[in-house]
C-alpha cells in the first residue's frame, strides 16, 4: 500500500471527471453544449462510483480486516449509520430549499417595511429548524446503536 495507490490514482481519476466542468465554471462554454457535458460528467462520475464498488482494487484491503470489520459491525449498525446519513443529509437539503425560498421574501418584506422584519425572520428560523431536527435524529440513532 504505496502512496500512489492510496492517494494519487484516486486523486487522478477524480481530476479527470472534474476537467470537463472548468470551461462552464469560467463561464466560457454555455447553452446545450454545456449541458449535455455536465450530463456527461455526472454519468461518468456514478460509473466511475459503481466501477470502484463492484470491482475494487485489489490488495488495498487485506481479508484480515474485512473478517475484524466484519465481526465488529452488524448489519443493524451499518443500517442505523445509513439512517443517521440520510436524515442528516435530506434534512439538511430541505432546510436549504425552504430558507432559499424564505430568506427572499423575508428581505423584500423588509426592505418595503421595516416592522416586519420579526415577523419574517421567524420563517427562515422555521427553515433552518428542519436541518436541526435532522441533526437531532441522526444523534439520537447513532447513540441508540
Amino acid at each position: 500500500m504505496n502512496l500512489v495507490t492510496l492517494f494519487l490514482i484516486p486523486l487522478f481519476i477524480v481530476m479527470l471527471i472534474m476537467a470537463p466542468l472548468v470551461p462552464i465554471a469560467r463561464g466560457k462554454m454555455r447553452g446545450k453544449k454545456a449541458r449535455h457535458t455536465l450530463i456527461a460528467n455526472i454519468f461518468s462520475f456514478f460509473g466511475v462510483c459503481l466501477f470502484a464498488i463492484l470491482l475494487p482494487i485489489g490488495g488495498l484491503v487485506s481479508a484480515e480486516a474485512t473478517e475484524a470489520v466484519a465481526q465488529t459491525v452488524s448489519m443493524g449498525q451499518g443500517l442505523g449509520y445509513l439512517a443517521a446519513a440520510l436524515s442528516t443529509g435530506m434534512s439538511c437539503i430541505g432546510a436549504g430549499l425552504a430558507v432559499a425560498a424564505a430568506a427572499p421574501a423575508a428581505i423584500g418584506a423588509c426592505s418595503e417595511d421595516e416592522k416586519s422584519f420579526g415577523k419574517s425572520i421567524v420563517f427562515v428560523g422555521l427553515g433552518e429548524g428542519i436541518g436541526i431536527y435532522g441533526l437531532l435524529v441522526s444523534i439520537l440513532i447513532i447513540n441508540s446503536l
